[in-house]
């Protein structure tokens, strides 16, 4: 017989590339999608594709029989899910998981979560077979802040709030426990990592595992801002002050065991990333 075909979208990016050899595991055919051509994804098929262009997603659909859809970092990430959940649909692909975002809900007053909450309500009227997933923030975010954690500190406005953060290779084992399972059908999981964890405690757990003095200074909104100008565009940055405002009023607490409910494991603790990680938070 043969084995099922698993499209990848966003296969070199951080959940991708983890899921890539998580699906591998499982035995099944990964198609990996990706927009560089000179950047392919060794061991599995390769599709070259943007999501700009319907062409060349319907071309990589073909033939595949369950999507990981991610999305992508653009302005307008809810209008291209939602045109490549159509594609897919019309190319005949069966299953559909879709990666979202913790808490994501039409009323909210962080426009991320707004947008993952239409593509939601969008894939939920086509039909399909699919599952969403909604990670909270990932722990690998953490490698953003990389440059100055290498020189002792870092900051963002959390309030001191606590923030279940999940690490993205959970993530990844879960999705590809959806992609390859059976039961999940219009289920939504919640993935988090063990605990809630407050921004204080992760600089603990860096200190512990570089063996250095690793601090972190609560800044202001403005101040985040600030540092990211010139780094990401203003939209990005607007989105992503109104995500830490979301973290810092406790919305980003609730642990959830689906990671361990779908993989078999625990999820991975902001230790053991730490540990895992250490040498991208040490100076060169």
């Amino acid at each position: 017989m043969n084995t099922p075909t698993v499209l990848v979208t966003g296969a070199t990016g951080t959940v991708g590339s983890a899921l890539v050899p998580a699906l591998r595991t499982r035995g099944v055919t990964v198609r990996a999608m990706t927009r560089d051509p000179d950047r392919p994804v060794h061991g599995v098929e390769n599709a070259v594709a943007d999501l700009r262009d319907p062409e060349s997603v319907t071309a990589a659909l073909t033939g595949v029989d369950a999507v990981f859809l991610n999305s992508p970092s653009a302005q307008d990430a809810a209008a291209l899910q939602i045109r490549f959940a159509d594609l897919a649909r019309a190319a005949g692909v069966r299953r559909l998981v879709l990666l979202s975002q913790y808490a994501a809900r039409a009323d909210s007053p962080v426009r991320f979560l707004r947008w993952h909450a239409e593509v939601e309500a969008h894939v939920r009227r086509l039909g399909l077979d699919r599952t969403v997933l909604r990670p909270n923030l990932y722990m690998q975010a953490l490698t953003g802040f990389a440059g100055t954690i290498a020189q002792g500190w870092f900051a963002a406005p959390t309030g001191g709030a606590a923030v279940s953060a999940v690490d993205t290779r959970d993530i990844a084992d879960a999705a590809a426990a959806v992609l390859t399972g059976t039961g999940h059908t219009g289920r939504t999981y919640t993935l988090t990592g063990p605990r809630a964890v407050t921004h204080e405690q992760i600089a603990r757990a860096l200190s512990a595992a570089t063996g250095r003095d690793i601090t972190f200074r609560e800044a202001s909104a403005e101040q985040f801002a600030a540092a990211l100008t010139g780094i990401l565009p203003p939209w990005q940055i607007d989105g992503l002050v109104e995500d830490y405002a979301h973290y810092a009023r406790g919305e980003a607490a609730g642990v959830h065991t689906s990671v361990a409910d779908l993989t078999g494991r625990p999820a991975r603790d902001v230790t053991e990333f730490a540990r895992d990680h250490a040498a991208a938070f040490t100076p060169a």
